[in-house]
């Protein structure tokens, strides 16, 4: 079979290596374009969230290259997200396409059904090799996560920060052209070479902001409008507080009990936002708390318009700033937003805590 995925931020770098390593023909999905949205605006329901469509434009965009299987994960509770493998299945079927959907429910929403479809994808119903599977692919996402976040610490003190963007927009480049994890891992590490060879201003002291919300606005760039990049060149050390590493720590590795990290952050919550809301919503909550108290100077949550979970916790994060005396800033994102506009609000918020910091120097001293 001749197999694809959504494209989520870095996962389908390390998620080709993967599936290669275990003998499949992977199509990647191209990178996220206005192409891939306008078909994904045109084939989706009007209100579905900006991932949903997305989506099916990745999935159309691939199958065009010849993809005839999609593997996707499943989720439960109070989110969209669990009913995308259904709709997304029907709508692909209703516009003439004859492919595969390989659906990863959670363990609680079915072993047997859990076990079935890995062993469709790694070839076999081994609790051994599965094991190992996994393994291979936590090592491959925590590698391209953690160059990701290397980036964003090179860049906030580069002198030259476009010579970063460079170096990683190589890096995605040839990583599409890799085969099989090793080559992966070699090229990772020439590229996080190369980034600590950049030339840094020491003195510069960046604004430290968290981006919090719904996962996949996070991490998908296309969406959030390359916003670790834009505050990277204003001079911010950026931070997410989901990443596709943490989110299979908490619902994977750790399973059942959850990863300390989210833990925290859900008892951090817990005087804001006592249940699950769905989606990320509570995490988002805990998140704000948590960068306030490791001495970050603000956070900033991104949402697709209509996610209820993260709706719910914008209203609580008013609370949260408030109480903390802690800027929060909220952008909504949707096939709608421009990028003028987007990039006038982070100019604002960053020179609001710029201005907000100097004050507190001015008055301490």
């Amino acid at each position: 079979m001749k197999i694809t995925f959504p494209h989520l931020g870095n996962v389908y770098i390390a998620g080709k290596a993967f599936l290669e390593e275990l003998g499949h023909e992977v199509v990647p999905p191209p990178t996220c374009s206005r192409r891939t949205l306008e078909i994904g605006i045109k084939n989706s329901p009007e209100m579905m969230c900006l991932p949903f469509k997305v989506f099916i434009g990745n999935y159309i965009e691939s199958i065009e290259k010849g993809a005839d299987t999609i593997l996707i994960t499943g989720s439960c509770g109070p989110c969209r997200f669990g009913l995308y493998s259904l709709m997304q299945r029907d709508i692909i079927r209703n516009m003439g396409y004859d492919v595969n959907f390989i659906v990863l429910d959670s363990f609680k929403e079915g072993f047997k059904d859990f076990k079935d479809n890995i062993a469709k994808i790694i070839g076999s119903a081994s609790l051994v090799k599965f094991t190992k599977s996994v393994k291979l692919a936590m090592k491959l996402i925590k590698m391209t996560d953690d160059l990701t976040q290397l980036s964003n610490e090179v860049r906030a003190y580069a002198i030259n920060k476009k010579e970063v963007n460079m170096i990683m927009d190589k890096f995605y480049e040839k990583a599409v052209l890799t085969y099989g994890a090793k080559e992966l891992i070699d090229l990772i590490k020439s590229i996080e070479e190369e980034l600590r060879n950049v030339k840094i201003d020491k003195y510069i002291k960046p604004l430290k902001i968290g981006i919090i919300g719904e996962i996949y606005t996070i991490i998908e760039p296309f969406v959030n409008q390359e916003v670790e990049r834009k505050l990277g060149e204003l001079n911010v050390l950026v931070d997410k507080s989901l990443t596709p590493t943490k989110w299979f720590d908490h619902h994977v590795l750790s399973y059942p009990f959850g990863s300390k990290y989210e833990n925290t952050k859900f008892k951090l919550a817990k005087p804001y936002i006592e249940d699950m809301v769905g989606g990320h919503g509570r995490e988002t909550v805990g998140s704000a708390i948590y960068y306030k108290n490791i001495g970050y100077d603000g956070v900033i949550q991104i949402l697709p318009l209509n996610c209820m979970p993260e709706i719910v916790a914008k209203s609580v994060l008013k609370s949260v700033a408030r109480d903390l005396n802690f800027p929060i800033m909220t952008l909504v994102v949707d096939e709608m937003t421009g990028e003028a506009g987007f990039n006038t609000r982070l100019e604002a918020f960053t020179d609001l805590i710029s201005k907000r910091k100097e004050g507190s120097r001015i008055k301490i001293g």
